[in-house]
């Protein structure tokens, strides 16, 4: 999976790295509720796995504001409540050890065996 120019930087280190270990193809992007604009940074259907790169923890970006926030959980409900199951990383997680442990829990989801 190619660093897409409009992403993120951290994004891009997520998709870096998900490359380096062997993971499938993703989606960018994914539009998974089609009748909201909700879109997951990366999705990988077979799995019903989406990714969210949370950035701005820091600099108390958009996802920090109370709004911000409560729109996100509303997103993530509705995710979860469709049967995805959702991943929230920020960039202290952007190791090799994490984003191993996600591509080994969606496999098992794939599976069937037990994710826990």
């Amino acid at each position: 999976m190619s660093p897409k120019r409009n992403s993120s930087e951290l994004e891009n280190r997520f998709a870096t790295l998900w490359d380096a270990i062997g993971g499938p193809e993703l989606v960018r992007e994914y539009r998974f509720d089609k009748s909201r604009r909700w879109r997951a940074d990366f999705a990988w259907e077979e799995a019903r796995l989406l990714i969210e790169i949370e950035g701005g923890v820091w600099n108390r970006g958009r996802h920090l504001t109370p709004r911000g926030f409560m729109n996100d959980a509303e997103k993530y409900l509705a995710a979860t409540l469709q049967g995805w199951a959702v991943i929230r990383l920020v960039d202290s997680m952007l190791t090799p050890d994490t984003i191993k442990q996600i591509l080994d829990y969606a496999r098992n989801r794939i599976s069937g065996r037990p994710v826990a």
